[in-house]
């Protein structure tokens, strides 16, 4: 096993993977960029070294510098965690050369699997059902017409490289087509380097659903269960949950094979995810693609089966064979995870900035929180806006979604705008609760993107938490005195002050 691992990554993934292997015995190195100087995943990590800049592709894209910490903190191995560089071909074979273990996928199947074109050639020959699209278009003036004739409108216009949501538009008609093509693959370009797009059927109200992997390159490889990730905005997830409740055993069964198949098929190694389209009414799934490297949504795996995925990572990595058959992957209760991010749902989900002022969330049984922030940290707008996700457990669906809403109620945020609120809304929704719904949910129930109310008495009382907070602030600046003062406060020692 290693002895000391660069994570070449930051926020709430940096803060969790270091959990799992200071757990271990291994040392961690963080790197961090100005704006992140103060933030958690530096003070944790047992050395930590500055990338001097605070554009993503001066610090955390910066491979000649990632590699250098590398060599300089003695690391031996390398955790990309998700985004940045962790799912580059070329980063992986710059550790290799650089004597460094990737603690990821090879290179050689992240080039599969991550080319959508390619991914499903792949899944084709596996045997698994994929999503009608067309070949590699180049953009701008491509020739699109034999896949419009076949299959018509709406489509999809992808980026074969990369995912997030990025290079995807939805056209549904022939005159929005030159346009979607060429702002497609324009951030396609600007987002992975590689502006090709393709063009795909789009299925009208289908389920997300996603297999976790895992494969020691010695040809075993399990699936572990499913999530589901219907729940999205702008084609990117917001909530996720586990077990699905769309899915029957059979189904089950057919889609974990499917995925399974498919990494084998690609020679995958380490941990990965395989995605598809599932038709609740006819339970028919497509291939949509594969993330070769550690998901987002991976902790609501790992609270129905008590396991560490990120321990197993550094495991296959390390050489050590997995000892779990499929048989042995048994869930225990249901999972939900819920993204918290800072931006306001109620303004398109304009992202926010500005520091946390209150940051206090909730504990109790049955929940976990990854967080990249604490009270005082600083959110800029150079990087995602994810802070945290949060996680409930509970023995049954009910029981977890009551444990997420009240964990959502009990999550007081003041300093910027964050989904919070919005996303209580969602899970006491009666469309979410019924467990019926699909990736259209928002577009469906677009009254969860209107501003609720505000009563004059939630205004007051918001008023004064702010003004509480902020004196309280201002308050802490001063030099300490004996004297008591009367700073107009309406919160006293001695019980609270009439107010004017």
């Amino acid at each position: 096993m290693f002895s000391r691992v660069l994570i070449a990554n930051r926020g709430e993934i940096a803060v969790r993977i270091q959990q799992t292997l200071q757990a271990m015995g291994i040392a961690t190195v963080a790197v961090y960029a100005d704006p992140d100087i103060s933030a958690p995943h530096v003070a944790m990590a047992n050395a930590a070294y500055p990338l001097h800049g605070d554009s993503a592709k001066d610090t955390y894209l910066n491979v000649g510098e990632l590699l250098e910490v590398a060599r300089e903190s003695g690391a031996e191995a390398v955790h990309p965690g998700y985004g940045f560089l962790s799912e580059s071909p070329a980063f992986a074979r710059a550790c290799a050369a650089a004597g460094l273990v990737f603690i990821g996928p090879t290179p050689d199947s992240m080039e599969a699997l991550g080319d959508k074109v390619r991914s499903k050639e792949i899944a084709a020959l596996a045997g698994v059902p994929t999503v009608p699209s067309s070949a590699v278009l180049d953009g701008v003036g491509a020739d699109a017409q034999g896949f419009v004739e076949q299959w018509g409108f709406p489509l999809l216009v992808k980026a074969a490289a990369g995912g997030g949501g990025r290079g995807m538009r939805l056209v549904d008609g022939p005159d929005q087509l030159a346009q979607a093509l060429e702002s497609a693959s324009r951030e396609a370009q600007a987002a992975f380097g590689d502006g090709r797009v393709f063009l795909e059927r789009y299925l009208q109200h289908p389920r997300h659903i996603e297999f976790q992997i895992l494969a020691d390159g010695r040809g075993h490889v399990i699936h572990l269960l499913e999530r589901e990730c219907s729940i999205q905005r702008r084609h990117q997830k917001l909530i996720e949950e586990t077990p699905s409740p769309a899915m029957s055993p059979d189904l089950r069964r057919r889609m974990g094979e499917a995925a399974v198949a498919l990494a084998k098929a690609a020679g995958y190694v380490n941990a990965g995810t395989a995605e598809f389209l599932l038709d609740p009414d006819t339970e028919e799934f497509y291939f949509l693609e594969v993330n070769a490297r550690l998901q987002v949504e991976h902790p609501v795996t790992e609270a129905i089966l008590g396991m560490d995925i990120v321990a197993w990572q550094a495991r296959i990595a390390a050489g050590e064979a997995l000892d779990i058959a499929q048989e042995d992957v048994r869930s225990l209760g249901h999972a939900i995870e819920c993204r918290i991010y800072a931006e306001d749902p109620y303004s398109g989900f304009l992202p926010s900035t500005g520091r946390l002022l209150r940051w206090r969330p909730p504990t109790g049984p049955g929940l976990r929180l990854d967080s990249g922030v604490d009270e005082g940290y600083d959110v800029s707008s150079h990087y995602d806006a994810l802070l945290a996700k949060l996680v409930a457990w509970g023995p049954d669906r009910e029981a977890s979604l009551k444990r997420m809403e009240g964990a959502l109620r009990r999550f007081p945020v003041l300093g910027l705008v964050t989904n919070v609120p919005f996303l209580r809304r969602v899970v006491t929704h009666s469309g979410f609760t019924t467990g019926a719904y699909n990736t259209a949910f928002l577009d469906d129930n677009p009254d969860l993107l209107q501003a609720p109310q505000i009563t004059e008495k939630d205004e007051v009382a918001r008023s004064l938490g702010a003004w509480a907070t902020a004196n309280r602030t201002s308050t802490a600046a001063r030099s300490p005195s004996l004297a008591p003062v009367d700073d107009g406060s309406p919160w006293r020692q001695a019980g609270p002050r009439r107010l004017p």
